[in-house]
């Protein structure tokens, strides 16, 4: 009972299946098809590698084993932000935003905790376009570091500012200037054409949500269990699996 198309679990079996072809490699146990399924399975439901495997008949350590590979093809195949930008008119405009994907990895506790979700995970952003569609996700960066210090390690702000767009985020990216609009503080004691402003940046912005509820469809990325080395090439992965789905 997977709800992804026939067509995506055959797109990403055809990748495999190309892979296997480049490296000539040896027979395997599952074929490339319900190894596709085997990891849309783990990807989607956020089921255990022991459930994977179990349902699928091979080892715990084989099913861990085709998922982390397949992961790595998928992620190898996710737009760049320079890729993803350059499908955008000039002079248009961008949603920014940011997601904190819990972990119940805490061993390395202060970089991973997040004062502002009260909670350990990893913080990922993501470009989307004005209808909400997602462009680009970064990589992931520890749940304390702030979203306008992530946006600019990830080079966001530079990048629309050469494509002269124009991006629309939320408060936490006030001072970030160039082509960065947030709305105003304290909007109940602003002058009315203030508080327009913020209510018709908020009906421009509201969209950008969209993109986070999309990708968090799929359960790995609601709490991974995985390390936090891998959460962003997963979090690359499902936006190629989305890329795939969109297309048809």
């Amino acid at each position: 009972m997977l709800d992804v198309p026939h067509e995506v679990v055959e797109h990403v079996s055809w990748l495999i299946y190309a892979r296997r072809c480049e490296l000539n490699s040896r027979r395997r146990k599952l074929g490339c098809f319900r190894r596709a399924l085997l990891v849309l399975v783990h990807l989607r439901k956020n089921a255990t590698l022991a459930q994977a495997a179990a349902g699928f008949g091979i080892s715990t350590a084989t099913a861990g084993r085709y998922v982390s590979e397949t992961v790595d093809l998928l992620a190898e195949r996710a737009p760049s932000l320079h890729e993803a930008l350059r499908e955008l008119p000039p002079e248009g405009f961008v949603i920014l935003d940011g997601t904190l994907i819990t972990t119940n990895r805490i061993a390395a506790d202060e970089p991973c905790y997040s004062m502002k979700h009260r909670r350990h995970g990893m913080n990922v952003r993501v470009v989307a376009r004005p209808d909400g569609t997602p462009l680009w996700c970064s990589r992931a960066t520890p749940g304390r570091m702030h979203d306008l210090t992530a946006a600019r390690a990830h080079g966001v702000i530079q990048a629309c500012l050469s494509r002269r767009l124009l991006v629309l985020t939320d408060r936490a990216y006030q001072g970030a200037g160039a082509t960065v609009r947030t709305p105003y503080y304290r909007h109940h004691d602003l002058p009315e054409h203030y508080q327009q402003y913020n209510r018709d940046h908020a009906r421009l912005r509201a969209p950008g949500e969209r993109a986070f509820a999309r990708l968090k469809q799929w359960r790995i990325l609601r709490k991974a269990r995985c390390s936090t080395n891998r959460i962003g090439r997963t979090v690359a992965a499902v936006h190629t699996i989305e890329i795939a789905w969109r297309s048809g």
